[in-house]
């Protein structure tokens, strides 16, 4: 998968340094991925939901550790993954990052 962009997983490393490891992994299997649907983004990362937001459009959660969640838009059929918010659990679960996507 092609991720876009780095530059806002490194922005998210510095702003949440006990992330840092987490979205390393997470950037570095990713990468290497080929899914094609869910099922097999699920295969990877267990955790992976998907959730409908205000525009209608779906977007897919990753768990990353307990305490933070990494909101991206996967285009199977062009292989990208585009990072859209990195959140807190805590900011995550109060469902105002749905109305801005």
């Amino acid at each position: 998968m092609r991720i876009i962009t780095r530059k806002f997983l490194d922005e998210a490393k510095k702003t949440h340094p006990k992330a840092r490891a987490s979205l390393d992994h997470w950037h570095r299997i990713t990468r290497a991925a080929k899914w094609q649907n869910l099922v097999q983004t699920r295969e990877t990362f267990g955790h992976a939901d998907q959730v409908t937001v205000k525009s209608n459009r779906t977007v897919t959660v990753f768990n990353i550790t307990n305490d933070f969640r990494l909101i991206t838009a996967i285009h199977y059929n062009r292989q990208e993954i585009f990072t859209m918010r990195f959140l807190t659990h805590a900011d995550y679960s109060k469902n105002k990052w749905k109305s801005s996507l």
